[in-house]
């Protein structure tokens, strides 16, 4: 990814408010830095949209403070506050938000710039951009150290995302769910383990920071998951 030497995107300039915060408050991540970034950047086709568990509760009012501009910086100032972490810090990028684009397609220009921020950090994400342009940009993050894991919608949606073979697979289930499971191809689905125990969080558990062939799942949560529920039981 050439964008990893930041040396062609240093001119560009990015409007999208982000926001980073350097120890988080959240239960479920931990106390490590935590970013969000601003609505506009999640994909229009995202299946999970309507459901999306950041748009209610006290997440939403900062989700939205960050997407209106009241909140965050500029993307440029984003990234230098990355690259200032320290070597080997374990970072989340967007516990609301998607990775930037640019007319429906992820911005690799604005990519790159975060993968070079990162270099020498754990950074990860997850993303719901799914184009093809898109899927080689997350697969040539992956390849340079930043963890994107692409999102699916089920379990069958995995194995597609899966079939890819451009970086780790996150998946949403039933939120009835305890027990890990298999997807239609017999791929190994973990259930994230910060939503089963309460010791347990991003901080201590790093699994979806990895590289790996193991698809993390992520039971429903929050205000819609009935509505989640009714969702993946239609698409069995």
């Amino acid at each position: 990814m050439r964008a990893h030497t930041g040396r062609a995107f240093t001119k560009r300039k990015y409007t999208m408010q982000v926001h980073l915060t350097l120890k988080s408050a959240n239960a479920k991540t931990g106390p490590i830095p935590v970013s969000t970034t601003a609505s506009d950047s999640c994909p229009t086709d995202c299946a999970m949209k309507a459901e999306c568990y950041a748009a209610t509760g006290p997440l939403a009012l900062h989700w939205k403070a960050v997407s209106t501009g009241q909140r965050g910086t500029d993307w440029p100032t984003f990234t230098a506050s990355v690259a200032a972490l320290p070597d080997g810090q374990l970072w989340r990028h967007n516990q609301a938000g998607d990775l930037p684009q640019k007319n429906g397609t992820i911005d690799a220009a604005a990519l790159g710039q975060l993968v070079a921020a990162n270099t020498g950090k754990r950074g990860f994400t997850y993303s719901h951009h799914r184009d093809a342009a898109s899927i080689n940009w997350i697969r040539q993050a992956n390849a340079w150290g930043f963890t994107v894991n692409l999102s699916a919608n089920d379990l069958a949606d995995a194995d597609t995302l899966a079939d890819h073979a451009a970086g780790p697979v996150v998946v949403v289930l039933p939120s009835t769910t305890t027990a890990n499971t298999t997807t239609p191809k017999g791929r190994p689905v973990v259930v994230c383990p910060a939503t089963q125990r309460a010791d347990v969080s991003c901080a201590t558990c790093q699994l979806c920071q990895r590289q790996r062939g193991a698809i993390v799942g992520f039971p429903a949560h929050g205000s819609r998951r009935r509505t989640i529920d009714i969702k993946l039981q239609v698409t069995k």
